[in-house]
């Protein structure tokens, strides 16, 4: 039971404080419109999901990953190696 009442007085206390906004409710409503451009308008045309553009299975797409990121690994650790030496 402990454990209600302090979560009900987590919550109760959020919902106090937003009720006592003045300019936060403005800036809550500024941040949530943000958001929602961003995810929702932006993310499809500047974003879009290449891996299904070019690849039609999960395997093909977990092995252009794989070989993507061992490269850079490799590139790197030649760096490395060279600036050792």
């Amino acid at each position: 039971m402990g454990k209600i009442k302090s979560f009900s007085g987590f919550i109760a206390m959020y919902i106090d404080g937003f009720k006592n906004l003045t300019w936060g409710k403005a800036l809550w409503i500024i941040i949530i419109v943000k958001l929602f451009i961003m995810f929702a308008i932006l993310k499809p045309f500047f974003f879009p999901n290449l891996l299904n553009q070019k690849f039609a299975t999960e395997e093909e797409k977990s092995e252009y990953v794989l070989d993507k990121l061992t490269e850079n690994h490799n590139t790197n650790v030649k760096t490395i190696k060279n600036e050792s030496d």
